[in-house]
C-alpha cells in the first residue's frame, strides 16, 4: 500500500503546488464547475454534467468517445436520475476540466487483487480519489469510465432533479415532497406540470444536494436495458465530427516527416525542391524532423517525400533479435521489479522434485511489440489567435493537452480551449501527445492561421508508442493430477516508465502492468510465484488494448492448458478445481455449458478455453476450429463476462466482440519488427487485420455476479490468444509459443 501510494501521490506533487499535505477540506470542496464560466443568460448548469436551456436538455459526457458507445452510457446514468428520456438529450463531450478528474484508474493500481474486497482493500480503493482528484486527470482509459462515473453521475442527475423540484415547489407554493418528475417536467398533485427548461433559471440559486439519494435498480427504466446508441446516426450518415473533419476559414495542412530511428533527432535536412512543388507555403523543423505546410494534406504528404533529412542513429538495439536477446537478458536480480504473489514455497518443492514422482513441466514464450493501428491516423487542428488557442482533437488525455499547450505557448489556461472530438480508434494511443504537440508548434508559427496536422498512416505506423515485446518462462510441477508449484516469471519493458516520462513524471516503485493479470488471478495453488522483471526501455511503449493482461495471458492459460495436458486433466474442470472467486467460476461454468464443452466435435474439428480476470472483470472463452484444405478455419467463439452490473448489454456485448476481434487480430497476424534501427511495418499491406470474413459468430454471456461495476472495454480481449493457440493444439498437437501464429499456422 506503501508504494501505490507514495507513487500516486508523487504524480500529484509533480503536478499541484503545495506537494502532498492537503487538508480534508480542500480535498471534500469540489473542482468549481467548468461550464459556469462558458454560460450564456438563457443557459443553467445545475451541475457539470447537466447544461439546460430552451433548446432542451444536454447531458455531459466527461470521457472521450472512440467507438466503445460510452457517451450513451454516461448519459444514461444522469438522465436515469434526472427522470428524462435518453432519447430527448442531447449528448456532448465535457471541457478539458479536473472536474472530470478520474479516480477509477488509480484503484486499478493498488496492491490487492481485484477479488479482495475486505475491508483493508476496499479502504485502499477508497482512499485513491484522494490523489486523483488532486492530479486532476481526465483521462479515458483502464475500461474506467463506468466504474469511475457510476455513482457520481447518478448523484448528479438525482441532484439537479432534487433542485428542480425546489424550484416548482417554491413557484406554485407547494411542499417538494408533493410533487414528482417525468419526461423531463415537475408535476403537482393536481396535475399542473413545469417543463425543466421553464424551471432552470429558478433553480440557479438553489444549494445542491450533496449525497442525494439514488433509485433503487428496481425502479430503473433506462439503466440496465440496451439503448439506441447517440452516435449511431452520425456516424452512419457521415455527419458525425472527427477532427479529420474539422474545416476552418482560411486553414492550412500539415503533415511531419520524422527521424525513422524514433526518438533521434535530426542532423540537417535540405528541402529545396520540395519547396518548389505545388501548394507548399513553408517547411520548419522539429526536433526530430520536419514539417510541411500547403493548401492541402496532399500536397504537404507529396512534398514531405521529396525533403532530404540527415538523421541521427537509433539510440536503441537495431534489430529485433537485439531486442528480444535484452529481454531474455532482462531475467536477473538486477532487472527484478516485483513479486506481487510468493505463496508458499516454490522452491523447496522443485528442489523436493524426483522423476517418477512428480512430473516438471518447463517452457519459454514470446510475443512481439504491437501497434494501436487505429483506423484514424493521427491529427489535429490548432488555432492560435489574439491571445488564445483553440485545439480540436480526438484525445483520451484533454487536460494533458491544456498542459502541453501552457509550456509550449505561456498562455493561461483560461485562453485554452480543448475541442474533444469523436475518435477513429484510440485503444491508448490517444493518450499520447506527441502529435498534439506538434500540432501546437505548428499553429504557433503559423499564428493567426488555423492548421490541420495529418500523419501519413506510414509515419503513424512508425512512429507509435507501442505495446512491450515481452517474454516469459515458466516451471510446473504436477502430481496426481493436481498442480504442487508453479513458478512464472515475466519480462517487458515498463509502460509505466515509457508514458509517463513522456510527460515529465517519474514514479518510483514497481510498475504493475508488467505482471498485470498474472499475479491476481484467481487460482488457489499452494505454492505459487509470479515474478516480474523490468527490461530496458528500447522502443516508446504505452498503453495498448488491456496493457499488460494482453500478454500475460497468453502466457498464463497456455501454461495451465499444458499442464492440463501433461497431467491428463481436463482444462475447464481442472481450472473449476482450483478456483477460489465465485464469479470467476460462474464465468467458466456458464461458457462450458454455452459452448457444450462436454460434447465431443467432428474429425476435424476442436475447441480451445482460456481465462482472465482483467480490469476487476472475469472473462472465460472458448473457440471452435476447424481445419480445411485451404488452412485453419475460426468456427464459433463462445464467452462469459461479469461486470457486476450489466447497464446496456447490447453496448457490453459489441465491447467483448470488439475485443476479441482486435485480439484476433494481434495474435494470428499483429507483429512490429525492427532493422537497421527502423519499423519495418509501414501500412495495412505488411500490418494487417482481421477480415469480415474470418470473423466467426459469437455467443456472449452476461453475468452480474460481481460485487463492483467494471468497465468492459478491455477485459474481453486477454484470453482470446490463449484459447486459440490452445485449441489449435487440441487439434494439431502443435503448441504455439510465440506470437503471431501465421508464423507456423494458415490460416483462412
Amino acid at each position: 500500500m506503501g508504494k501505490i501510494l507514495r507513487r500516486s501521490f508523487l504524480i500529484g506533487s509533480t503536478a499541484i503546488a503545495g506537494g502532498v499535505a492537503f487538508g480534508y477540506w480542500s480535498y471534500k470542496n469540489p473542482h468549481p464547475n467548468p461550464l459556469q464560466k462558458s454560460l450564456n443568460p438563457d443557459q443553467t448548469s445545475l451541475t457539470p454534467y447537466v447544461l439546460i436551456d430552451q433548446s432542451g436538455i444536454t447531458i455531459i459526457a466527461p470521457r472521450a468517445e472512440m467507438g466503445q458507445g460510452v457517451h450513451t452510457t454516461l448519459a444514461a446514468l444522469v438522465a436515469e436520475e434526472l427522470d428524462v428520456a435518453l432519447k430527448d438529450v442531447n449528448i456532448i463531450h465535457g471541457p478539458a476540466s479536473k472536474a472530470y478528474y478520474n479516480a477509477a484508474i488509480l484503484k486499478e493500481g493498488i496492491s490487492k487483487p481485484s477479488t479482495d474486497v475486505s475491508k483493508g482493500a476496499e479502504r485502499q480503493r477508497a482512499f485513491m480519489d484522494i490523489p486523483a482528484k488532486f492530479l486532476g486527470m481526465q483521462v479515458t482509459g483502464g475500461s474506467t469510465s463506468i466504474p469511475d462515473a457510476y455513482t457520481k453521475m447518478r448523484k448528479a442527475g438525482a441532484a439537479a432533479r432534487i433542485a428542480l423540484i425546489k424550484a416548482a415547489a417554491k413557484e406554485w407554493n407547494e411542499k417538494p415532497s408533493t410533487l414528482k418528475t417525468a419526461n423531463g417536467h415537475v408535476i403537482a398533485p393536481d396535475g399542473r406540470t413545469l417543463s425543466y427548461q421553464e424551471l432552470a433559471p429558478l433553480a440557479r440559486s438553489i444549494k445542491l444536494p450533496r449525497n442525494p439519494a439514488l433509485k433503487p435498480k428496481s425502479a430503473w427504466k433506462i439503466l440496465g436495458k440496451s439503448q439506441r446508441r447517440h452516435d449511431i446516426v452520425g456516424k452512419s450518415t457521415g455527419t458525425a465530427l472527427y477532427s479529420m473533419d474539422v474545416r476552418l476559414p482560411d486553414m492550412v495542412y500539415a503533415t511531419v516527416k520524422m527521424n525513422p530511428h524514433i526518438d533521434a533527432g535530426m542532423k540537417s535536412f535540405n528541402a529545396d525542391h520540395a519547396r518548389t512543388m505545388a501548394g507548399v507555403q513553408k517547411i520548419v523543423a522539429l526536433d526530430n524532423g520536419i514539417a510541411v505546410i500547403a493548401n492541402n494534406s496532399w500536397n504537404a504528404f507529396r512534398a514531405a517525400n521529396e525533403v532530404d533529412c540527415d538523421w541521427e542513429p537509433a539510440a536503441y538495439h537495431t534489430s529485433s533479435e537485439e531486442i528480444e536477446k535484452s529481454i531474455l537478458n532482462s531475467f536477473a536480480a538486477d532487472f527484478k521489479d516485483s513479486q506481487f504473489k510468493n505463496e508458499g514455497n516454490v522452491t523447496k518443492i522443485f528442489e523436493e522434485t524426483r522423476s517418477g514422482e512428480n512430473t516438471l513441466l518447463e517452457g519459454t514464450y514470446k510475443v512481439p511489440y504491437l501497434a494501436h493501428a487505429t483506423m484514424e491516423p493521427m491529427n489535429a487542428v490548432a488555432h492560435l489567435r489574439d491571445g488564445k488557442l483553440d485545439i480540436w482533437v480526438g484525445t483520451q488525455l484533454p487536460t494533458q493537452v491544456v498542459k502541453e499547450a501552457e509550456a509550449i505557448t505561456k498562455l493561461k489556461e483560461k485562453n485554452i480551449t480543448v475541442h474533444t472530438t469523436y475518435m477513429g480508434g484510440g485503444f491508448g494511443r490517444r493518450a499520447e501527445m506527441d502529435f498534439v504537440i506538434q500540432a501546437i508548434k505548428i499553429a504557433k508559427i503559423m499564428e493567426g492561421t488555423p492548421v490541420k496536422l495529418v500523419w501519413s498512416r506510414e509515419e503513424d505506423m512508425r512512429h507509435d508508442v507501442y505495446r512491450p515485446a515481452a517474454m516469459a518462462k515458466f516451471k510446473a510441477v504436477t502430481k496426481d493430477g493436481k498442480i504442487s508449484a508453479i513458478d512464472l516469471q515475466v519480462s517487458a519493458s515498463s509502460v509505466v516508465d515509457s508514458q509517463m516520462g513522456r510527460i515529465g513524471i517519474s514514479i518510483p516503485g514497481p510498475d504493475s502492468t508488467i505482471a498485470q493479470s498474472a499475479w491476481d488471478q484467481p487460482y488457489a495453488i499452494p505454492n505459487y510465484r509470479v515474478t516480474a522483471y523490468k527490461a530496458p526501455i528500447m522502443l516508446p511503449v504505452g498503453s495498448w488494448r488491456s496493457v499488460g493482461a494482453s500478454q500475460n495471458a497468453f502466457f498464463q492459460e497456455t501454461m495451465l492448458d499444458e499442464i492440463a495436458t501433461a497431467g491428463g486433466m481436463d482444462p475447464i474442470a481442472m481450472r473449476l478445481a482450483m478456483i477460489n472467486h465465485e464469479p470467476s467460476y460462474k464465468v467458466v461454468e456458464t461458457v462450458s455449458k454455452l459452448s457444450n464443452w462436454d460434447k465431443p466435435l467432428p474429425a476435424g474439428q476442436a475447441r480451445g478455453m482460456a481465462f482472465c480476470l482483467s480490469f476487476g472483470v472475469p472473462v472465460a472463452q472458448v473457440i471452435e476450429i476447424e481445419q480445411t484444405p485451404d488452412g485453419l478455419k475460426l468456427a464459433k467463439i463462445f464467452a462469459a463476462v461479469d461486470v457486476g452490473t450489466a447497464l446496456d448489454p447490447a453496448n457490453i456485448r459489441a465491447q467483448v466482440k470488439s475485443a476479441i476481434i482486435y485480439g484476433l487480430s494481434a495474435a494470428i497476424m499483429g507483429e512490429i519488427t525492427i532493422a537497421d534501427g527502423q519499423v519495418e511495418q509501414s501500412n495495412f499491406h505488411d500490418y494487417d487485420a482481421m477480415r469480415l470474413y474470418q470473423v466467426p459468430a459469437m455467443e456472449v454471456a452476461i453475468l452480474e455476479n460481481n460485487p463492483h461495476i467494471h468497465g468492459i472495454g478491455e477485459p474481453g480481449l486477454p484470453p482470446i490468444a490463449p484459447a486459440l493457440g490452445n485449441a489449435i493444439f487440441a487439434l494439431t498437437g502443435e503448441r504455439i509459443r510465440a506470437l503471431p501464429m501465421n508464423k507456423s499456422i494458415t490460416f483462412i
